[in-house]
């Protein structure tokens, strides 16, 4: 029998180990355009989506973007903890660290080893922040990566 749940045990498992770290309080999936951004009880944020799937003869190559972002804090006066008036420099940091820890756990760590999982990033990844791409005053950083799994699907 096909292992007919490999694009949930990839999502489950990116989305098990994101809500894990410390800096994430909400992890969502699919189209980034159907999170709620008003919602400022749930930053700092994850989304995760799949692009796209290419489907080789023993393997399924899935293209995948996890988005990693907070609410940029801004003050009227300037302080210490800041750089300027406000914490962009701090999510920008925090949160390239949330998406290193994750794609770094999948590329040698604990999610690459997993017998059950069975999927790996083989590649290098490349994370492009963001600064004001949301309609609040949102930074973070987005992902986008290749996993490889195995394609147990049969023909008969």
């Amino acid at each position: 029998m096909a292992n007919t749940k490999g694009f949930y045990n990839v999502i489950d498992t990116i989305k098990a180990k994101l809500i894990a770290e410390p800096f994430v309080n909400t992890v969502t999936t699919g189209n980034i355009d159907d999170i709620d951004l008003s919602k400022q009880t749930i930053y700092p944020l994850s989304h995760i989506t799949v692009n796209n799937t290419n489907i080789g003869t023993n393997t399924l190559v899935m293209n995948i973007s996890i988005f990693a972002m907070d609410v940029v804090d801004e003050s009227k006066l300037e302080d210490a903890d800041f750089i300027g008036n406000d914490n962009e420099q701090d999510v920008l940091n925090t949160q390239l660290m949330v998406l290193n820890r994750v794609i770094t756990d999948m590329q040698r760590g604990d999610l690459y080893s997993q017998d059950g999982n069975m999927f790996q990033v083989e590649a290098s990844v490349s994370c492009e922040p963001f600064v004001d791409r949301f309609e609040n005053k949102l930074a973070g950083w987005v992902a986008t990566f290749d996993i490889v799994t195995i394609n147990d699907m049969t023909i008969c």
